[in-house]
């Protein structure tokens, strides 16, 4: 876990999660494993039986298995099920959400885990922020973007393609100055997705349909997650929410729900995290100053056509730039 994920708990939160990480289950990292193979196995079977199934369910199934994909590879970047790097990537390199190389996710998503920097535009590569400069600099139809982009629906429907065109142009950017390891990840993923289609296409299955279908509302789902999933606070233990979310919210998310313990205890397998959470709840509220909410149907009702304001960062330096 680290020292510093440490840091911030008291003498029986420790001793809970020594006894946890003790225990067989918990070392034989068995609920990831057997996660690996049901993600995998389900994808692929729908795929290979989608005329049985029909259209819509296995079009919907493929939303899920593609979505829990998505958490999968978070939980292989964070090093489960096991400390090998390098197996962990093969486990979660395959293209199945389509859009983002997993070497790319990886390094971005370590990069938002600096304690210090979260929320931070530029030094955090996954926050929604901006600087003075940057949001002074955008026109009024770019800022009216954003703000759609920060109500729920615009981050289910808009949210997706404006980070598929930013992932793009990343790639055409990174062709473009010779930067040969994101070059290199690039046509690794191309060839794998390549390879993807060409099986879908000889199982009858429409390229396509797959990436409008599926693939797009599979990572609709996951802003759900990420919706206000953040907030600019002073003390970096207030800026990541608790969401005791329901249980198909849970089991899709990997229990990131309870997002302000993951960042506190980032070496925590998913299926540790609520037991970790129920077992020191008041703590963990105090210590994020009461950052709660009570299931994603809530931020839905709030935001559902009203923006969050995660537009200019508050205690951003001047003279920072936003990438």
């Amino acid at each position: 876990m680290g020292k510093r994920s440490t840091l911030y708990l008291n003498e029986g939160q420790r001793e809970h999660i020594h006894r946890l990480s003790a225990s067989l289950l918990w070392r034989s990292e068995l609920p990831t494993w057997l996660l690996i193979i049901a993600v995998y196995g389900g994808w692929f079977t729908t795929l290979m039986f989608w005329q049985t199934l029909g259209l819509l369910p296995a079009t919907l199934l493929l939303i899920w298995f593609t979505a829990w994909y998505m958490s999968l590879q978070h939980e292989l970047i964070h090093g489960h099920p096991t400390r090998i790097a390098w197996l962990n990537a093969l486990c979660g390199a395959m293209p199945l959400a389509v859009w983002y190389p997993y070497g790319l996710y990886r390094d971005s998503h370590l990069a938002h885990h600096r304690h210090d920097s979260l929320t931070v535009p530029v030094d955090d590569p996954e926050s929604y922020y901006f600087t003075r400069e940057s949001w002074a600099r955008f026109s009024p139809w770019q800022k009216r973007v954003i703000h759609a982009r920060n109500t729920f629906v615009g981050r289910l429907l808009l949210a997706p393609l404006l980070d598929i065109l930013q992932t793009l142009g990343g790639a055409a950017g990174a062709f473009r100055h010779r930067r040969w390891r994101a070059m290199g990840m690039w046509l690794t993923h191309g060839l794998l997705l390549a390879g993807l289609f060409a099986w879908m296409i000889g199982v009858g299955f429409s390229p396509v349909w797959f990436v409008l279908a599926v693939s797009y509302p599979a990572l609709a789902l996951t802003k759900v997650r990420s919706f206000l999933e953040h907030r600019a606070a002073d003390d970096p233990l207030a800026r990541s929410a608790i969401n005791e979310a329901g249980v198909f919210w849970r089991v899709l998310f990997l229990n990131l729900n309870y997002h302000s313990v993951h960042h506190d205890l980032p070496g925590i397998p998913w299926y540790g995290l609520k037991t970790i959470y129920l077992h020191g709840r008041e703590a963990y509220q105090q210590r994020n100053h009461g950052f709660l909410v009570k299931g994603y149907g809530e931020w839905l009702r709030r935001f559902w056509v009203r923006p969050v304001d995660v537009t200019v960062h508050p205690g951003v330096k001047r003279g920072e730039e936003h990438e």
